[in-house]
């Protein structure tokens, strides 16, 4: 049988043909499909992917959460020849999968550290005879050359690489084991190899592919959309607010996930759900291993309804009926919070996601930052200490605490992040002590003294610099006044998505029609960001802030108060020019401005802004912008048309219609499997029914009623409004 792979119990392929039979071999996918795995049809977007990796090219996947990627890779390990490696992080996830594809009847195995080296080689073994068609190995595994060079005599059919972010130092959850699964892809022989993720920009899927050497890899990006979830970000001031709005969405939901930046929040949370009577685990990173696996696994067969954890958890966790994800603080990266969020509504139903936003807690990724980001000098510093102290063998046995103590540095991860380069480089190596629970560091090169490190400083920098836009990106998010779905999707590159309809922008009262300036309201703009650049610093890198939003406003509609004129901003000429505004207008125009990408708020111990480049053009008159624009308070009576209210004579509520708006309602939201809310909102439908508009024209002056809503879902309500008109 040389040369075959084989299809499900009894199917086989010749294997050089399977380029020129291509259709053939995904007719005997589709009938393995459903004789392996029990589907009659793949999921959008799975058959071109195992048409791919049937044709036996390289190829990168980005796929949402919930999409289906494991069948991608193992629906085709049975239709190749030789094993199927499945690079995945999580020994609880492996187990899942494992334990699923034996249920069926697929020879499938996992190596990790919680198996022996006796069984490990056990597995091996049975592997290089050919009685596993798919083996599941945890990235760390990779890090020992006695496990890589018994590996080499595997026949590797192909390399299925699992959460691929975390190989990229710009990803958002970059992980240095990852980093070796380039060497160990040719030490295997440079079997294909596919990459799997869900979120990834277009510069970590360039990482990818450079770090593990696809060859003319396909790519499939499926589209980031989840449409039935729903994004809200709450501005929140306490951390009672914050408890507050826990607990209401705990009553309305029940079964979900609540993540915190830190093990002493998630202490702190998990106790007080606790004392609520609610069903909850706490978990994160300072558990043992097996706590953490029992912890998890409580949550995934649902002996559990809450899970309060830090972002150690959830990569990969299969429970499908999560009904909501709450952020406590606010995480460090767009692609942290999408991916989080999305481990909610994985049986595509709708479900809530919420982040409770503080700028206050930016401090606490500011922290984590700079503990990624130790810089040349605490490098070459932890390098010293361990040059110095190591032992006649280049061993040092001090923990992270002995050795951030013993260089003076306030920040322990710094440490932390200091040995993975120094490792990454060849310099340091990090062992078990034997019967210990912590790791000791060995000198790979006790030849290379201190100031001989060959470190590149410009990649330091440069990774500084991204992880810093990332958290900036994430602010921007939290402070945007457009669609939340739709600045995600555009975050990561797609072009012009569309709104969800479901967010709390796109529920809201404020307006959802993005449109351009009249040429009044452009003058407005462009004092306002004049105002802005008053309140700036010009440096050599662009604008840098000095001061807040309240504080701007403030100074444009002409403050007298003792912070104004305490450092003299009633000297500047923009002093007073946006007085007949009103700050509650001024405060809302600033979010439509953040949100189109005109000003932006700096990080760091207080939330300041700013121009940015694109705000500076228009500023000068020079470029062109859209916003989603605010209603003006003052003129409300004046607008009453937008909804039949004119001054002083709102029109008479009929109820009957009422109802039957809602009636309606609430079928289309089943239909198309979005909140209610996700149509209409109740006030939107109490405004149709007192105006009762029977043009699509006139339903628009209706607040609540956008262009993408009235695409979808408006000609139903002026239908029944005619019937009773």
């Amino acid at each position: 049988m040389a040369g075959r792979g084989r299809i499900g119990p009894a199917l086989w392929v010749d294997h050089g043909m399977l380029a020129v039979q291509s259709r053939l071999v995904f007719d005997l996918a589709k009938e393995t499909l459903r004789k392996a795995f029990g589907f009659e049809e793949f999921l959008d977007g799975q058959a071109g992917i195992v048409e791919e990796i049937l044709g036996l090219r390289d190829g990168l996947v980005v796929m949402p959460t919930g999409g289906g990627k494991s069948l991608c890779y193992q629906l085709p390990a049975l239709c190749l020849e030789g094993v199927t490696v499945v690079v995945s992080p999580l020994i609880a996830l492996m187990k899942d999968q494992v334990d699923a594809l034996v249920d069926r009847g697929v020879p499938a195995t996992l190596i990790n550290s919680t198996l022996s080296h006796g069984e490990q080689r056990n597995r091996i073994d049975r592997m290089v005879r050919g009685e596993y068609k798919l083996v599941y190995v945890a990235p760390e595994r990779f890090r020992a050359d006695r496990f890589v060079s018994a590996m080499s005599r595997v026949k590797v059919g192909l390399l299925a690489i699992d959460e691929a972010h975390c190989l990229s130092q710009w990803g958002h959850d970059f992980r240095p084991d990852y980093l070796r699964l380039g060497e160990a892809r040719r030490a295997l022989g440079d079997p294909q190899c596919v990459a799997f993720t869900a979120t990834a920009t277009e510069v970590v899927r360039e990482d990818i592919v450079k770090v593990l050497k696809l060859r003319k890899p396909f790519q499939t990006v499926t589209g980031f959309a989840r449409a039935n979830l729903s994004f809200n970000i709450t501005p929140v001031e306490t951390k009672a607010a914050k408890f507050r709005r826990t607990r209401e969405i705990l009553e309305e939901y029940r079964i979900g996930i609540v993540y915190c930046a830190t093990r002493k929040r998630v202490e702190e949370v998990s106790e007080t759900l606790h004392n609520w009577g609610v069903n909850c685990i706490g978990y994160h990173g300072g558990m043992t291993e097996q706590e953490r696996e029992e912890t998890q696994d409580r949550f995934i067969c649902g002996e559990v309804d809450v899970a309060v954890a830090t972002n150690a958890f959830g990569m990969g966790i299969d429970r499908a009926d999560v009904r909501f994800v709450i952020h406590f603080e606010v995480p460090g990266s767009v692609e942290a919070y999408y991916q989080e969020a999305g481990r909610a509504g994985r049986d595509g139903e709708a479900a809530y996601c919420e982040l409770l936003w503080n700028y206050a807690d930016t401090r606490t990724q500011e922290f984590f930052l700079e503990g990624a980001n130790p810089g040349y000098g605490i490098i070459c510093q932890v390098y010293k200490h361990l040059y110095e102290e190591a032992d006649d063998r280049g061993e040092v046995h001090a923990t992270i605490e002995d050795i951030t103590g013993a260089v003076e540095v306030k920040n322990g991860m710094a440490v932390s992040s200091a040995l993975s380069f120094l490792r990454r480089g060849g310099y340091v190596e990090r062992f078990d002590l034997p019967g210990q629970r912590r790791r000791g560091t060995r000198l790979q090169r006790p030849e290379v003294q201190p100031d001989q490190l060959e470190i590149d400083r410009d990649t330091l920098e440069e990774k500084e610099n991204r992880d810093r836009k990332k958290l900036k990106a994430i602010v921007a998010l939290c402070y945007g006044a457009s669609c939340r779905q739709q600045a995600i999707l555009e975050y990561f590159g797609e072009s012009d998505p569309a709104e969800c309809g479901t967010c709390d922008v796109c529920r809201s009262d404020y307006g959802t029609n993005r449109r351009e300036p009249t040429e009044s309201e452009d003058l407005l703009v462009r004092k306002v960001l004049s105002g802005v650049a008053r309140m700036s610093r010009r440096t050599g890198k662009g604008w840098e802030g000095i001061f807040g939003r309240g504080r701007i406003v403030q100074m444009l509609t002409g403050s007298k108060s003792q912070e104004i004129l305490r450092v003299r901003l009633h000297d500047l000429s923009t002093y007073g020019i946006l007085k007949g505004q009103g700050s509650a207008y001024l405060n809302e125009l600033f979010h439509a401005l953040h949100s189109a990408g005109l000003l932006v708020t700096q990080t760091g111990e207080f939330p300041l802004v700013t121009l940015t480049e694109k705000g500076e053009q228009v500023m000068k008159g020079e470029g062109g912008y859209s916003l989603v624009w605010p209603e003006k308070g003052s003129r409300k009576g004046k607008e009453g048309s937008r909804t039949g209210e004119e001054d002083g004579k709102i029109p008479p509520l009929d109820a009957g219609l009422y109802a039957q708006l809602k009636g309606l309602r609430n079928d289309l939201a089943k239909q198309y499997r979005v909140p209610p809310y996700g149509v209409f909102t109740n006030k939107t439908l109490e405004s149709l029914a007192r105006s009762r508009p029977t043009s699509v024209k006139a339903a628009m002056m209706v607040k609540g009623v956008g262009a993408v809503k009235a695409e979808r879902f408006l000609e139903p309500f002026l239908e029944l409004i005619r019937e009773q008109s």
